[in-house]
């Protein structure tokens, strides 16, 4: 069996969970560490709590892989004396390593929301939210030879696109272009004369330079380029990205919608739920809004904190909406549009993917060959509770 250090764990992660899929406020991938970090032992929770990382570091676990980010937002003053100040120092201080896979996690096939999906029983599932590949291009530009670095540095002046836990990525290759000219124009390469036609052929050896970016960013990108570009008229193209029809993993985005198994009144659906995922094992209350005779019959589901998606579910030919961390004003918004709403909590609807998230692990380690001990944290619990 072979040594695994963090990277390589990554990498596996990379393909549970690809990062290209995770929100743009999103701060998902490797949070503490260094990917050179060896790793015997990981530990998979929900957050990177205080007593998580404490059981962490008792353990000698060398890699905590959490759902939500333990850092959101820079970090203006890294104190010692706060929360996460505390929480990071004793993390380096243990060579403890801490990865992140969130909205990644929540929109890829069979991730968070997809399990949800499973346990509730929902069939002929699809996504709430359009697949994000469906915003996504290739970009290619031609440019001389001997010009790409400058033509890349402009690139990812302004592209944002990541691929897993790395950024400007691109693919370059050469090959020999040739246009003729017609007449004003005034090309950057010299010119060859061909006899048996009478016309003059411009050609030169050019590099192929392409990346991927966001539909949002190509026009100022193209703009940026053009700027540093020899050309008189630069050459680029924009291809579509997207998955096959008959792909399984082309269901991906935030959010899902699904079928119930036969039609039931709302209150009769949200037994239901309560029992497929045994919340009542979970202090906290599950909570509903709506006609309790409401029938049910398509679904819509958002993992985690489901308000961002309510104008998808009001788009939606779902009647009902599974979620958690609703407000006052969001369940009056889903009562006047006679719909319905099973509020689950937060930790409900996401830490079932905790104990699939380690046996995916488990088996692709063992496939590629590694030998690492993965494990659930055992102090974790919903912060909410019935009085």
């Amino acid at each position: 069996m072979k040594k695994a250090i963090v990277s390589d764990i990554i990498g596996i992660m990379e393909k549970i969970a690809p990062g290209r899929l995770a929100e743009k406020w999103d701060n998902a991938g490797l949070q503490i560490g260094r990917n050179e970090y060896p790793v015997k032992k990981v530990m998979i929770a929900l957050d990177a709590l205080p007593e998580v990382v404490d059981e962490a570091c008792c353990s000698n676990t060398d890699l905590l892989i959490t759902h939500h980010p333990l850092i959101f937002k820079p970090i203006q003053c890294l104190d010692f004396s706060t929360p996460l100040g505390k929480l990071i120092e004793k993390s380096a201080m243990s060579r403890l390593a801490i990865f992140s896979a969130h909205t990644n996690l929540d929109s890829v096939f069979g991730g968070v929301n997809d399990e949800l999906c499973r346990q509730i029983g929902l069939k002929n599932v699809r996504s709430l939210v359009k697949d994000l590949m469906q915003d996504t291009f290739k970009l290619v530009i031609y440019a001389p030879e001997g010009h790409e670095d400058k033509i890349l540095e402009a690139l990812f002046k302004t592209c944002s696109q990541k691929i897993g836990t790395y950024a400007d990525c691109s693919f370059r290759n050469l090959g020999k272009g040739t246009f003729q000219p017609l007449e004003g124009a005034e090309p950057f390469i010299r010119i060859e004369h061909d006899r048996d036609h009478d016309r003059k052929i411009c050609q030169a050896d050019e590099v192929r330079i392409e990346t991927v970016v966001k539909k949002s960013e190509i026009k100022k990108v193209i703009s940026e380029v053009e700027k540093c570009h020899p050309y008189e008229t630069m050459a680029w193209d924009v291809y579509p990205l997207h998955s096959s029809a008959g792909d399984l993993k082309s269901i991906q985005g935030i959010g899902r919608i699904g079928e119930a198994d036969s039609p039931m009144p709302l209150d009769k659906f949200a037994r239901h739920i309560k029992a497929s995922l045994e919340l009542s094992n979970i202090p906290s209350v599950m909570r509903v809004v709506g006609d309790p005779g409401l029938e049910v019959r398509t679904v819509a589901v958002c993992s985690g904190s489901g308000a961002g998606l309510l104008d998808s579910f009001f788009s939606s030919d779902a009647m009902v909406y599974i979620s958690g961390d609703l407000g006052y004003h969001n369940a009056r918004d889903i009562q006047a549009a006679g719909r319905g709403l099973v509020d689950i909590g937060h930790f409900a609807s996401e830490h079932l993917i905790v104990a699939v998230l380690r046996q995916r692990l488990t088996e692709m380690l063992k496939q590629n060959g590694f030998n690492v001990e993965v494990r659930i944290s055992k102090c974790e619990h919903d912060p909410f509770r019935s009085v």
